[in-house]
Formats: structure tokens, sequence, C-alpha cells
């Protein structure tokens, strides 16, 4: 449950663009978002190391450990011998951010309500 719902947050980080255009809701969802947002690198830190624990959970934590990348991008740099290739994969990634925001939301609603 707890990967669904990282899932869902760092989907909403992601996705903050669009947020607005969800009619009824999307203004209150984008405030969340933007929130949320001032935590993103710790949000993206929590969401890659819950995607690595919780890898039986396999599509969850693939998209949890992808949206982390993109969210925690900032400090990537700072992990010796391998984060500069890691931080180049997540800025490619961070090309994705708004539909990789989008299926993160997806599948975290989803793994609540299965």
């Amino acid at each position: 449950m707890i990967i669904e719902i990282i899932n869902i947050v760092a989907g909403l980080i992601l996705a903050m663009g669009i947020l607005p255009s969800i009619p009824a809701i999307g203004e209150s969802l984008e405030k969340v978002a933007k929130w949320l947002g001032r935590f993103q690198t710790i949000i993206g830190v929590i969401a890659i190391i819950l995607g690595i624990l919780y890898f039986g959970d396999l599509l969850q934590s693939i998209v949890a450990i992808v949206a982390g990348l993109i969210l925690a991008m900032g400090i990537l740099t700072s992990i010796p011998a391998i984060g500069k290739d890691i931080a180049k994969v997540a800025k490619w990634l961070g090309g994705f951010q708004t539909i990789i925001g989008i299926i993160a939301i997806i599948l975290g609603i989803w793994g609540l309500l299965f």
C-alpha cells in the first residue's frame, strides 16, 4: 500500500503541468502538487528506496524507481562512481516526465483499488 501512495504522490509532482486541465478538481490537485514539489528530492529518494524494497510488486516498483530518479535528479551526481551516469539517465527520463507522472498516478490508484 505504501508504494502505491508514493507513486501517486510522485505522479502528482511529475504531472503538475497538466493537472489544471482536469475538470472540477484540477486546480486543487495543482495546489497540492505545488506544495509537494517543495519536497521533490526527498520524495524521489523515498520512491527509489521503496521501489527497491518492494520489488515483489514489479510494475509498481519500476514506476516508483523511474519517478524517483526524475525527482531526485539534482542529487544523483553526488553518488560516487555511478552518479553521473545515473543523472544522465534521469535527465533523459525527465523528457517524459508528464507521461511518467500520469502512469504513476494511474498505477498507484489501481494498486490501491485492487
